[in-house]
């Protein structure tokens, strides 16, 4: 799929698009219900940017995720409720528009050490924690994209189904790309929005990993610690 050089970009808090995942959106503002307009008649793409932490204003994080939106559902207020499969990591360039909403540049980040020793047995200390994580159990709903889903010619056509944990656990099991699979795991189990952020950012799959496997040692300590 080729990507534009420009796309509508979606500043929010604590949200972030990983390739291959899936994020269900609501839209409600003037600005962004004209920017989905405006990408429903075009190339269907949005990227999605989390706030820069401890801003006050509106400025993106460089980094952020482009996105299809696979599924929008309009509302009889004028809102919609869409969902975006993630496509790729961009680097958002130089802005060509603000009002009335905002347009960037992107560059396309592809990942980089796939051929690194270190990875797979990185991989493999990531997967045993996600077992042990998935032992204590989940208060929060799991969302990825059904593979194979295509994309809809009307608005509320073939929207993307939810995976439960345990079919996201199986459906990991069976990856040989590690790439993917270490984003889907921080997509699916990181629940600070900064360390998602930092995951997005690293390219290098190595960096991206050894992360990853931080960032779930974490949860599962903050968890056990909740149960005692």
């Amino acid at each position: 799929m080729q990507l534009p050089k420009e796309v509508p970009v979606m500043t929010l808090p604590n949200a972030t698009l990983f390739p291959k995942a899936m994020l269900p959106l609501y839209i409600f503002e003037p600005r962004y219900r004209q920017m989905l307009a405006d990408a429903l008649d075009s190339h269907r793409m949005v990227s999605v940017a989390m706030l820069k932490p401890g801003r006050t204003r509106e400025i993106p994080s460089v980094v952020a995720g482009l996105g299809l939106i696979r599924a929008s559902v309009a509302n009889r207020d004028g809102s919609s409720h869409l969902i975006l499969q993630g496509l790729a990591r961009v680097e958002l360039e130089k802005a060509v528009k603000y009002k009335p909403y905002r347009i960037q540049r992107i560059r396309p980040l592809v990942t980089t050490g796939e051929s690194n020793s270190s990875v797979e047995p990185l991989t493999q200390k990531v997967m045993a924690l996600v077992g042990k994580r998935l032992e204590q159990g989940l208060d929060f709903p799991i969302q990825t994209l059904k593979q194979g889903s295509r994309i809809p010619t009307h608005e509320q056509e073939d929207a993307p189904s939810l995976f439960s944990l345990e079919q996201i656990v199986q459906y990991l099991a069976t990856l040989d790309d590690p790439d993917q699979m270490a984003d889907l795991v921080s997509c699916a189990l990181l629940t600070e929005p900064i360390h998602r952020q930092m995951i997005l950012e690293a390219v290098e799959l190595e960096t991206r990993l050894r992360q990853l496997i931080t960032f779930l040692e974490e949860e599962i300590r903050r968890n056990r610690k909740k149960k005692k």
